[in-house]
């Protein structure tokens, strides 16, 4: 970036201009404006995350599936385990030891309670598998209980007769059926999704998959699941029969007196007989503890509730369960106590399957943009770079079929991009930008030439595909990435992306003039506009040529015109629009190519000038006043035209105004300063502005104060010595009150105050002018103590001092003449005494 040479007192312009404070600010002007700003005063160009109230702390709700699981799996494994013991006892101690003294009834007992044991311990140990693989599928899955299994059992039955019945093959059937039941509990995004996944695919839905050739109906594999279920509660309902009617009957064979292995036997049978009634009702209570926690305390349900992942979010609720639940079982029963939904569901999205990586992406995206544990979860996903590096990767997809799966991921990473170490690592991740700029794809027609701007039709390539959506996100993505100067560089750098910036600032007039429709390209013109003023205010070394080149794309000043021109109803559209040229034009061909573009300059002093706003909306005619000192400053070409427009009357009333007196007396001072002797015709009018300014300097303090010190002295060029001295009689006080109240300015900021950095200047150049004006003012002067306090500036001197403009705590372009060669002109003439003193 250019920085432009100061002339001789030039007012202190902020470059970075923030947010317009609405709180504690005065009327007139915002506090921080045209002062350096530190760490604790920025709001706009500060980086870091904001230290917002502590929320308690909150369980995570999964943790009741996890310690749900671990006690399934307590009765499991204790069930398993007697099982176990009941098999061993009865090979080893009853067929091993009295096979052939056993009762011909407890033989074929025992040899069926053996193999309903065995069936029930191997249908327990594939139905978790298979009731995992029927959560693969998010259409299809679901979870075994009493009622659902219930409801289910006549579905393979019912599925035969139809399709014996129908023409109509099974597979299209089904997937009619399904399409009804979609469209009657999903919204009109569900409808598309399952629209889309009417498509072949290359792989089998592992739901689908018919086990048995010829019986697929009945065999396929979100069934088997139901079939292994009924199985285990049949055994084990057979064993308490069996176990309970040879207890109970005691028909063990009769015993010869004193027959100590035929007593032997029957304890043996006793305790075989116990083992066997005790699995059985361990596994009947696993059970009922299943029905009771699943079905009527719905359990499942008030977990994904608490979530809050939707109508979509039980399938993973259910498949995080099964998780759990698969590691306490295959593991130690404590395993499954380490998972949560964070982990599970960046786990999903690394998967090869679709339905796997929507899972997942749902899964991140509901928790990440709940309050109550977004913190927790962003922390989680942040400090995981292989996520963020698979986030930023789905930002490519373009698949319509991946379309949620992208739109999921787009605003976790807008998430992610809110905090300042996650903004880094997802900025340092190499192709992140290009990823990012995908997002901001768009089909708009080819323009013609009998194409109104802003009136282009949007044609998508899919039906429904929601690229303003997308484009939105990416705005987002770049707006919170660009609070960091480092990310601003790599935005810069990055191909085309700020060209796609600038084209969507781009609006019609309809659309900006109908405040009551808040359209997704209104949404995206704001969000570009606020992504370009955070770009157009960087000014750091590695920065410098980000502003220059928006400037030279050749939309962008024209698009910020339409919206000034249009925007009324659009206020803060307008503002932004504002302040981006106002950072601009520290360039000096920007500040040329705004005076270029047709009606930029009438537009500002338009919105400047314009009455009737309201008062909570006042922001936009101070930042047009801004815009106005900047493109006037060091620019003779802009002067010019702005006198051209005869505005120097109603700059001048307008210091009467409270909002508009401090940038208007900016905007005066630069005119007087860089129009040139030519135009001393056209700013003869500012001198009606001498009492005014007078006034002010000996009636006002801060910022306004300092803005009329520094008019002053220009005003009082355009004037000989008899017009002045009059103009103090029209004003009510002599000029040694005036010399008097710039001593006294100088005495009470004895160091400079980051609010009013060029006051000490400002007064000692206006000091000076009346020195050289009057004789008699330097005498005046000297009485007061004008040069010890000057000497006393000599030891407080500042580089805040030094600068015209400041970004953050930077000062740039600074003032041509130092302060040190101010205070020595002053000493100067201050040592021209008289030998008879003046009395005044």
């Amino acid at each position: 970036m250019k920085a432009k040479n100061s002339a001789e007192g030039q007012s202190s312009i902020h470059l970075d201009i923030p947010q317009l404070q609405k709180e504690n600010e005065t009327i007139i002007s915002p506090a921080t404006i045209f002062e350096p700003q530190t760490s604790d005063g920025r709001r706009e160009g500060s980086s870091g995350n904001s230290v917002s109230p502590a929320l308690p702390a909150v369980s995570a709700p999964e943790k009741k599936l996890t310690l749900f699981a671990l006690h399934l799996a307590v009765l499991e494994k204790a069930a398993t385990g007697l099982g176990t013991l009941g098999f061993i006892w009865a090979t080893v101690v009853l067929l091993g030891g009295f096979a052939d003294s056993l009762d011909k009834t407890d033989f074929p007992l025992i040899t069926i309670i053996l193999l309903i044991e065995g069936a029930r311990i191997f249908s327990r140990s594939h139905e978790l598998v298979w009731q995992h693989q029927s959560t693969w599928s998010i259409d299809d899955a679901r979870i075994s209980s009493f009622r659902e299994l219930r409801s289910s059992a006549r579905a393979p039955v019912e599925s035969v007769k139809e399709d014996m019945s129908s023409p109509v093959s099974p597979a299209t059937r089904k997937q009619s059926q399904h399409i009804r039941d979609i469209s009657e509990t999903t919204d009109a995004t569900d409808v598309r999704e399952q629209k889309l996944k009417q498509k072949p695919t290359r792989i089998w839905t592992s739901s689908e998959v018919p086990i048995v050739p010829y019986a697929g109906c009945f065999f396929h594999s979100r069934n088997v699941s139901k079939i292994l279920y009924w199985l285990q509660l049949l055994s084990a309902i057979a064993c308490v029969v069996l176990s309970l009617m040879k207890l109970i009957k005691h028909n063990f064979g009769e015993l010869a007196e004193g027959d100590t292995d035929k007593r032997n036997m029957e304890a043996a049978l006793y305790i075989f007989y116990a083992l066997a009634l005790a699995e059985a009702l361990v596994v009947l209570t696993e059970r009922v503890y299943w029905e009771w926690k699943v079905v009527i305390c719905k359990l499942l349900e008030g977990v994904n509730e608490e979530r809050d992942l939707g109508a979509s979010g039980m399938i993973a609720t259910r498949r995080f369960f099964y998780d759990s639940y698969s590691r306490c079982i295959n593991g130690s029963i404590f395993d499954g106590l380490g998972m949560d939904m964070v982990t599970f569901a960046k786990d999903l999205l690394f998967s090869n399957s679709p339905d796997e990586q929507l899972m997942g992406a749902r899964i991140l995206h509901r928790i990440s943009t709940k309050e109550l544990f977004s913190d927790d979860a962003l922390q989680k996903i942040g400090t995981t770079l292989p996520v963020i590096e698979r986030l930023v990767e789905i930002l490519n997809w373009k698949d319509p079929q991946e379309e949620e799966i992208r739109l999921s991921a787009a605003e976790i990473v807008s998430k992610l991009a809110g905090k300042k170490q996650n903004s880094l690592r997802v900025a340092g991740i190499p192709g992140a930008m290009e990823s990012i700029s995908s997002l901001l794809q768009t089909n708009r027609s080819p323009s013609s030439a009998a194409d109104e701007i802003g009136k282009k039709k949007i044609i998508f390539d899919h039906e429904g595909y929601g690229y303003w959506a997308f484009n939105n996100l990416g705005l987002l993505i770049l707006k919170k990435l660009a609070r960091d100067h480092d990310n601003c560089e790599k935005i810069g750098n990055t191909r085309g992306l700020l060209s796609k910036i600038v084209d969507f600032t781009r609006a019609d007039e309809i659309t900006l003039k109908d405040s009551s429709v808040t359209t997704s390209q209104v949404l995206n013109v704001k969000r570009s506009l606020q992504l370009m003023k955070r770009l157009a205010s960087t000014t750091g070394t590695t920065e410098k040529n980000i502003p220059r080149e928006i400037s030279e794309i050749v939309f962008t000043i024209s698009n910020i015109r339409d919206v000034l021109r249009h925007g009324e109803k659009r206020l803060e559209l307008q503002k932004l629009g504002i302040e981006i040229l106002t950072s601009l034009a520290l360039e000096d061909d920007a500040s040329e190519r705004i005076r270029e573009t047709g009606g930029v300059l009438k537009e500002l002093l338009k919105i400047f000038f314009q009455q009737g706003v309201p008062e909570e909306q006042r922001d936009v005619r101070i930042v047009a006043g801004e815009a106005l000192a900047m493109l006037a400053f060091e620019s003779k070409s802009n002067c010019h035209r702005i006198l051209k427009l005869n505005v120097v009357q109603r700059l001048v009333e307008a210091l009467e105004i409270p909002l508009l007196r401090v940038n208007a007396g900016r905007i005066l001072r630069n005119l007087c300063t860089y129009s040139g002797p030519e135009s001393s015709n056209q700013l003869e009018g500012v001198t009606a502005a001498a009492p005014i300014v007078l006034n002010a300097i000996l009636s006002e303090e801060g910022k306004l104060q300092e803005v009329m010190v520094g008019l002053a002295a220009h005003v009082f060029k355009f004037m000989t010595a008899e017009e002045s001295t009059a103009v103090y009689r029209r004003a009510g006080f002599r000029e040694a009150e005036l010399a008097c109240a710039l001593v006294e300015i100088l005495r009470s900021h004895r160091n400079p105050h980051i609010k009013v950095p060029s006051m000490r200047r400002f007064a000692i150049e206006l000091a000076i002018c009346m020195m050289r004006d009057k004789s008699t003012n330097v005498q005046i002067f000297r009485d007061l103590g004008m040069e010890e306090e000057l000497e006393g500036v000599l030891d407080t001197t500042s580089e805040l001092e030094s600068f015209n403009f400041f970004s953050g705590t930077i000062g740039l372009s600074r003032h041509s003449t130092t302060i040190h060669s101010l205070v020595e002109a002053a000493l100067m003439l201050l040592k021209n005494r008289f030998d008879q003193p003046l009395h005044y």
